[in-house]
């Protein structure tokens, strides 16, 4: 399994037998996706995330959730959006976080569209699936262990537009701006001409924030 998170079309055929996720809308969906792809409800998702019965801990409904995608452990997930590649990204990271293999199709659905072949979908599995949280390479922190974690042990690397990290866009939400000691990269910033830029190029970013190799965060 790659390390890294993304993928290039042309690396597909690489990774083994591959699960296409869909992660657009219902309509964008219906007007065209890879043959043998299945649509993840990511606003359900996102929605159970944060509620008390059906957050990361609570295994039965992503069992359920995930077992309904057709997953197997031996079978890499491929999850695209529409390009913005974040949509795409948070799929991924429930994914992997429940130890499942996945990888973002750089550049999403529109590099997709436009590829003239592309390695079959494997299909659904059939045996079921058991969430066991934590057991991917990713993880969780919770607020608590987050904030007695500020001193300096762990580095806060905020992702969201530069508005939302001063404050200026609220989002609707009763507090704004950003946690003591943050620093900043948007994720806008990370994309170029449709895809993430290249590695070299995102470590000099992280550096100039101040990031650095083994950095906790």
């Amino acid at each position: 399994m790659p390390t890294d998170p993304f993928v290039d079309v042309g690396g597909l055929p690489s990774l083994g037998p591959l699960r296409y996720l869909d992660v657009r809308d219902q309509a964008a969906f219906d007007a065209g996706h890879v043959p043998g792809a299945v649509r993840v409800p990511l606003d359900e998702w996102d929605a159970a995330a944060k509620a008390a019965d059906t957050g990361f801990a609570q295994t039965a409904y992503w069992d359920n959730a995930l077992g309904a995608l057709g997953l197997d452990p031996m079978v890499t997930a491929v999850t695209y959006d529409g390009g913005g590649m974040t949509n795409a990204a948070r799929v991924w990271f429930i994914l992997q976080y429940y130890g499942l293999k996945a990888v973002i199709l750089n550049g999403g659905w529109p590099v997709l569209a436009s590829a003239t072949e592309l390695p079959p979908s494997a299909a659904a599995s059939s045996g079921g699936f058991r969430a066991v949280p934590g057991s991917g390479p990713v993880g969780l922190v919770d607020r608590e262990t987050l904030r007695d974690q500020l001193d300096g042990r762990a580095h806060v690397f905020d992702t969201r537009t530069r508005p939302e990290f001063t404050g200026e866009d609220a989002r609707n939400r009763a507090r704004s701006g950003h946690l003591p000691g943050a620093r900043h990269l948007s994720h806008v910033d990370l994309i170029e001409n449709g895809v993430v830029r290249p590695a070299p190029a995102l470590r000099a970013m992280l550096e100039r924030v101040g990031f650095g190799p083994g950095d906790h965060m």
